[in-house]
């Protein structure tokens, strides 16, 4: 393996259409790895024809018995390395292409879906935490976003973990032509995936000054929007126009306490908008408080302190998280995958 010209296959559960962190976060990657002159073949639910809608996240397509194509497709690829991104029905069937032909591969942990799980379907931590346990174990190299993160799986008993950080598209995300958005100012602003786990209801109910904004979309919208009418819901926004609402925003609130790193707040930062948050892993790894960012088990204590924190500070702290640092830890742990 010449590790100046990688053939890398990815294979995600999670990737577009479907809008998420992963899915941003693997297309980042990619990017940066071809600009390098590398191969990547990115393997997603789009490139299966039988797939069923996932029970309660109905914007996830699950693939049925993808295990045949799959395999023809990386028999035909022939990658030097494989990396397998969510723990769904491809991931399964990357995970058995891989031992079947003693390939070693990496995983990532993006996902809390022990405690979505718990959320949804009171399903114990304990049963999913020893699936995912078994799923990631067989990887050479176990990925995930931070220190913190890291130390909690080991003491569920994940082994090979190592660190991969995340990036921001900061030509994307700038504080540049923000968009005139109508109500009152202060405008605070969500910007993700409307579903019970982000636990938009602490934001919401709030009593805040201006108006609140909920950009993107999910299963709880319905909900959310018949309960907290005063809200503003966006839907889905993508490209450019994400970027321009979010630069419009005077406070980024952040109210999930399941995430693993939440690079929306990082895209917010880049915007020039200050985070307020709960205490949590994913604060952990991105704010520093009273820089960037607000962190506090007052929430309405937070978003009010971020409305004094400097715009021009949260876009230098920004800068700090281009997408090529992350590359180089990516690429080191497909190389140490491989070398085992």
């Amino acid at each position: 393996m010449n590790p100046d010209k990688l053939r890398i296959a990815i294979v995600s559960d999670a990737y577009y259409p479907h809008v998420s962190g992963v899915a941003r976060s693997i297309e980042a990657t990619t990017k940066e790895l071809e600009k390098r002159g590398h191969r990547v073949l990115v393997i997603a639910p789009r490139d299966f024809r039988f797939k069923v809608p996932m029970p309660v996240y109905s914007e996830i397509k699950l693939c049925l018995a993808p295990y045949r194509k799959l395999s023809r497709m990386l028999n035909k690829f022939q990658p030097d390395t494989l990396h397998v991104s969510v723990e769904g029905p491809l991931g399964m069937a990357a995970r058995r292409y891989a031992k079947k032909h003693g390939l070693h591969f990496t995983t990532a942990y993006h996902t809390r879906f022990p405690e979505y799980a718990q959320v949804y379907a009171r399903v114990p931590l304990s049963w999913t935490y020893a699936f995912a346990r078994w799923f990631h174990n067989e990887a050479a190299q176990v990925m995930v976003a931070a220190e913190s993160l890291k130390s909690d799986l080991e003491k569920w008993g994940f082994k090979n973990l190592v660190i991969w950080p995340r990036g921001v598209d900061s030509e994307l995300f700038t504080p540049e032509d923000p968009l005139p958005l109508p109500g009152e100012r202060p405008i605070f602003m969500y910007m993700g995936r409307v579903a019970a786990e982000k636990n938009l209801d602490a934001f919401l109910k709030l009593d805040l000054p201006g108006t609140k904004y909920i950009v993107g979309d999910g299963p709880d919208r319905a909900r959310l929007e018949k309960k907290y009418p005063d809200a503003i819901f966006t839907g889905y926004k993508f490209g450019k126009e994400l970027a321009r609402h979010v630069a419009a925003a005077d406070v980024f609130v952040f109210p999930s306490l399941t995430d693993t790193l939440g690079l929306v707040m990082l895209e917010a930062n880049a915007c020039g908008v200050p985070v307020a948050t709960f205490p949590s892993q994913a604060s952990s790894a991105v704010v520093r408080n009273g820089e960037n960012g607000i962190v506090s088990e007052d929430l309405k204590d937070a978003c009010m302190r971020a409305l004094t924190l400097s715009r021009g500070r949260c876009r230098e702290i920004a800068l700090e998280f281009g997408w090529e640092v992350p590359a180089d830890h990516f690429l080191e742990n497909l190389v140490a995958a491989k070398t085992l």
